[in-house]
């Protein structure tokens, strides 16, 4: 039986990322993974695909409506459904190859099958062939899976996840989703913009409810503009299928029965931990009432040489959070001192415009009672912005009243995936909202709505408003 330093169950971004740390690190490490290709949800049915779909879907949406007025004459673009799917496919499965390379270039001993645990320190592994290795350490990185709802269970066909919402083969005439999170929101997008006609149901009285609430009521007011109909304050209490048409009903905030009948039902509220098959008990672990490992800060379980990351602890289900502990667990085990801020782990909806969002929301500062500035400005006043056509949203800047730290950032607009990465880097340095105004940001670019932002939060005092 093969030892191990250290063995990983779960080849996803936190799984991955933490096997090739601790190989840079000198530990003989071995990954588990129970799917044909490593990469876990977010390279295979989550974040790669996702975004595929979104960036071919603006595409053609640009090129049916916004080419015109470039300059751009071309005959009426149709979609090609299977050619995008295709298109996806092959995105993800260059991401999914390149982990395998990076696993034979750090000399990590892949598994493949169902790990599960023997005792505290044996994994057995059952794939084409029985395996069973030993481990000084081992990490449980098995990730999260669509959460199905008692009354609305998934038949993969017309009631669906985003796993299956990710690979269909023609675009709906109708669809329902339930759900105004980031997953309902963006495939909502994809789906709109190829033609459907999309009605989001949300249980909560806005879209995207854990961001800033001028973050939600942007997003939907753009989004109304590509066709999306949402309905807050809603719950669901039925969804049936009849063929090929489905029907779900909700009591609106009255109590009034509504209803809706669609080729398909998105049921998107969100992801749960995933652990079956670990064998959980036989290492001495179990999970909590709502399916979770629970973790100290240096992510260990009630094992302390077991220990567990990303989407099966608590926190935001997000890859980059999961890469982050993955990394710290492995440093931790090599004896390192590493630290995560987790108020700093920015969160991004790909939607178009892009949301995205980094520190404490203006609602959740003010019920701490924080004496807070806040400064805003839109992308419609940059001459970037008018140049690309990228002119919907903003950027706030929140910031102490009295220190002028930022506290937050948030934005709605173009490439904000990206720019949030200035907030998450000044923030890390504990920045004031004047150091990020006096830093000279190229000319014209998208960015130039942080600084503006940031003028307005310090003394009030924007220069293109």
């Amino acid at each position: 039986m093969e030892k191990f330093d250290v063995a990983i169950i779960g080849s996803g971004p936190g799984g991955y990322v933490g096997a090739i740390r601790c190989a840079q690190l000198g530990l003989k490490t071995a990954l588990i993974e129970k799917y044909p290709t490593l990469g876990g949800t977010c390279l295979n049915v989550g974040c790669i695909p996702s975004k595929a779909l979104l960036d071919s879907s603006e595409h053609f949406i640009k090129a049916q409506k916004e080419f015109k007025e470039h300059g751009i004459k071309i005959n009426t673009p149709k979609v090609d459904m299977k050619q995008m799917i295709n298109r996806k496919k092959k995105v993800v499965d260059q991401t999914c190859d390149g982990v395998k390379f990076l696993m034979d270039k750090n000399k990590v001993s892949v598994y493949q099958g169902l790990g599960s645990f023997e005792d505290e320190h044996t994994l057995k592994i059952s794939g084409e062939k029985e395996d069973k290795i030993q481990a000084d350490k081992i990490v449980i990185a098995t990730g999260s899976k669509p959460t199905e709802l008692p009354f609305a269970k998934f038949d993969k066909e017309r009631i669906i996840s985003s796993t299956e919402a990710l690979n269909l083969q023609e675009v709906p005439q109708k669809m329902v989703v339930i759900g105004a999170g980031i997953i309902g929101l963006e495939l909502s997008s994809v789906y709109a913009r190829l033609g459907a006609e999309v009605q989001v149901i949300e249980y909560m009285d806005r879209a995207i409810p854990t961001y800033d609430k001028a973050m939600s009521k942007e997003i939907v007011k753009s989004l109304k503009k590509i066709g999306i109909k949402f309905h807050f304050s809603h719950q669901v209490t039925e969804v049936s299928r009849k063929g090929d048409s489905v029907t779900v009903k909700a009591q609106d905030k009255k109590e009034q029965e509504v209803s809706w009948e669609a080729d398909y039902c998105l049921v998107a509220v969100g992801r749960s931990a995933y652990t079956q098959g670990l064998a959980l008990d036989k290492a001495g672990l179990k999970t909590d009432d709502r399916g979770k490992l629970v973790v100290n800060q240096q992510m260990q379980t009630e094992k302390d040489h077991i220990y567990a990351i990303g989407d099966v602890v608590y926190g935001a289900m997000l890859a980059h959070k999961a890469e982050e502990e993955g990394t710290l667990v492995a440093e931790l085990i090599a004896g390192e001192k590493p630290h995560i801020d987790y108020n700093l782990i920015p969160s991004v909806v790909y939607t178009w415009p892009e949301v995205a969002s980094v520190g404490q929301t203006e609602e959740a500062l003010k019920e701490e009672g924080r004496a807070i500035k806040t400064g805003s400005f839109p992308f419609r006043a940059l001459g970037r912005s008018r140049a690309s056509g990228d002119m919907e949203g903003l950027v706030k800047v929140i910031s102490d009243k009295e220190t002028d730290e930022v506290l937050g950032v948030h934005m709605i607009g173009p490439r904000v995936a990206d720019l949030i990465a200035e907030a998450v880097t000044a923030m890390e340095f504990r920045a004031s909202a004047e150091d990020i105004a006096r830093m000279s940001h190229a000319h014209p670019t998208y960015a130039e709505a942080v600084k503006e932002a940031a003028l307005a939060a310090t003394e009030n005092r924007p220069i293109h408003v």
